[in-house]
């Protein structure tokens, strides 16, 4: 047993606190998630994805990148549901999977522009 551990303060809200806890596998799977949201490149996408629909090449002049570097950070986003495509006659477009994608990365700069 860990000695380190402090007094409970209040038992009550401890016990509530232990109830609501995720299980391990969820906490995993979150965790993973979040890390999607960690490289600059892909937020990148998902903001330029924010309100319209955009082809590989347009995605390629947004971001001043090539389109094997667009296309291998798309794999990563549809690989993790944030983004979903559908196809034109030959055109590919791509777009955020749902709303939940654009409250979080909203949200976040929401958050990070409060004074």
């Amino acid at each position: 047993m860990f000695t380190d551990i402090p007094t409970i303060l209040n038992e009550q809200e401890v016990k509530l606190a232990k109830k609501q806890l995720l299980k391990d596998e969820l906490i995993y799977q979150i965790s993973d998630f979040f890390k999607i949201f960690g490289d600059s490149t892909r937020l990148k996408l998902l903001w330029a994805l924010d309100s319209k629909e955009l082809c590989v090449g347009d995605l390629c002049n947004v971001l001043n990148m090539t389109k094997s570097a667009i296309s291998h950070q798309l794999k990563s986003l549809k690989a993790a549901n944030l983004v979903k495509y559908r196809k034109v006659g030959k055109n590919v477009l791509y777009s955020l999977s749902d709303n939940h994608v654009r409250i979080i990365i909203e949200t976040a700069r929401e958050h990070l522009e409060e004074k």
